[in-house]
């Protein structure tokens, strides 16, 4: 029975993820970058500024830099980790150039989703702010678009809460601690008619309650949480990730030659060059997708809530957030992967292909490497867990018109999902999460081609305005 429900989520994966969706995801990003001018290119250096430099006008509920780290802690999970990974064993090494080309035009598409959220939210008489795509395609497509608004909220609500904000998170951080701690499987007890790991079942326990205390806090808890965890570990993450590069130089040209071969070219063990090519084109899309969400929807949400008045400097602080996920930090990942040949094991899946890179790479005992990587996917996960929550409710919130109770009892489903998500299998973790991205993504990417005149308007006026305060 769970083969054949495993059978059809596969199967339901591979057409939401098909050409269509690609091209949709690469034209967006392509038509932002060409109107904007290379905006992410161009304006980079601005937008590092703006991120640590906070606005001291204008409303909101966190500082921008906490709406970023809000964002930051969503999108910097196991899609850094396990998911480039998964990615080049599923698509070979090419995955990892097609990520990071997906990433540089979903650089302009999450700048378009920073400035729209700011641009179109609205302040209820509670003073709460709200904000998003539900609102972007409400209040500037129109009333008459308001169904598909509702549609992004009903997904947006589904991603968070069988997606990437619980099930692949936690079945992530399960995985690591129990590989670290009892990688025999010697102490298990059995549940739900399977064995499991006594440091599963003890993991997702602990990891329930620190999401029940954090949680229901709300947004200002969460962004204060992120503030401190999110720059920690991904300065963290990086230093590993330089060390594995320096320590292997020598090995690093020939993994870049074999990334960008490999992209064109196709893997071996993904079977033909037309056909492996595709996969490796559609994996590195859906994994990168995955993991900075540039064009999913989600970021804009928390964005909204930036103390700001102006829209396009949220909208380049919001950029700066595919940059660091993606073309650092992916990137680090998939080529220690490439290097140590790791991605070819049939016998590792997910996190444990990059543990075994990293435990190849590091220069450490490999119990040093294990922990090193257990706790940055650790802390990555929890805060991922954190910021799709906030995501989730505000998407119920709109749903269901602000209706107290509903928000209240999906924040329990939340937590309940936390505590089952360990004794899912990786596979179907993985393509229930992919599904549900990409059903989430065509109404964002609908809104975001309608109003990009909107973004393009809203860009000139603002850069023209900076350089007369020069």
């Amino acid at each position: 029975m769970l083969e054949q429900i495993n059978e059809i989520i596969t199967a339901v994966q591979g057409a939401v993820w098909g050409l269509p969706l690609i091209l949709l995801i690469l034209f967006t990003g392509f038509l932002l970058t060409v109107r904007l001018g290379l905006l992410q290119i161009r304006h980079l250096g601005k937008a590092f500024k703006f991120m640590i430099k906070n606005e001291e006008e204008g409303h909101g509920e966190v500082t921008s830099f906490g709406a970023l780290c809000t964002a930051l802690s969503a999108t910097i999970g196991t899609g850094n980790i396990a998911g480039v990974a998964t990615a080049l064993a599923a698509g070979g090494p090419g995955a990892l150039f097609w990520m990071i080309v997906a990433a540089f035009l979903g650089m302009a598409t999450k700048y378009a989703e920073g400035l729209l959220a700011i641009k179109y939210r609205t302040v209820d008489k509670d003073g709460h702010i709200l904000g998003g795509p539900f609102y972007y395609i409400e209040n500037g497509m129109g009333k008459n678009w308001k169904w598909l608004a509702k549609i992004f909220a009903f997904f947006g609500a589904c991603v968070g809460l069988f997606g990437i904000g619980t099930f692949t998170q936690v079945n992530s951080i399960s995985s690591a601690v129990t590989n670290f701690f009892d990688p025999s499987a010697e102490n298990v007890v059995s549940l739900f008619g399977r064995t499991y790991s006594w440091s599963t079942v003890i993991t997702c326990i602990i990891l329930t309650l620190c999401v029940g205390l954090v949680v229901i806090g709300g947004i200002k808890r969460i962004a204060k949480v992120s503030e401190v965890v999110v720059p920690f570990m991904a300065v963290l993450y990086v230093v590993l990730g330089l060390i594995i590069i320096i320590t292997n130089i020598t090995e690093v040209p020939a993994a870049i030659v074999s990334i960008i071969k490999s992209a064109f070219t196709g893997s071996a063990l993904a079977g033909g060059a037309m056909g492996s090519m595709v996969v490796a084109m559609q994996q590195g899309i859906a994994r990168g997708i995955f993991s900075n969400e540039s064009g999913l929807g989600s970021a804009p949400i928390a964005a909204a809530a930036a103390v700001t008045k102006e829209p396009a400097r949220q909208g380049l602080v919001s950029m700066t957030g595919t940059f660091i996920d993606t073309i650092v930090i992916c990137t680090m990942t998939g080529i220690s992967v490439v290097i140590a040949g790791s991605w070819m094991n049939p016998d590792l899946e997910g996190v444990e292909i990059t543990m075994d890179a990293f435990q190849k790479g590091l220069p450490f005992p490999s119990e040093v490497a294990t922990f090193s990587l257990m706790i940055c996917l650790v802390f990555f996960a929890f805060t991922t867990i954190l910021g799709w929550n906030y995501y989730g409710e505000r998407c119920v919130e709109y749903l269901f018109n602000r209706n107290k109770t509903v928000v209240k009892s999906y924040r329990w489903l939340y937590i309940a999902a936390v505590f089952i998500g360990p004794y899912m299998t990786v596979a179907a973790v993985w393509n229930i999460a992919d599904v549900f991205n990409a059903l989430m993504a065509f109404p964002n990417l609908i809104a975001l081609l309608a109003l990009n005149g909107v973004v393009v308007r809203e860009s000139k006026d603002y850069f023209a305005r900076l350089k007369t305060m020069k």
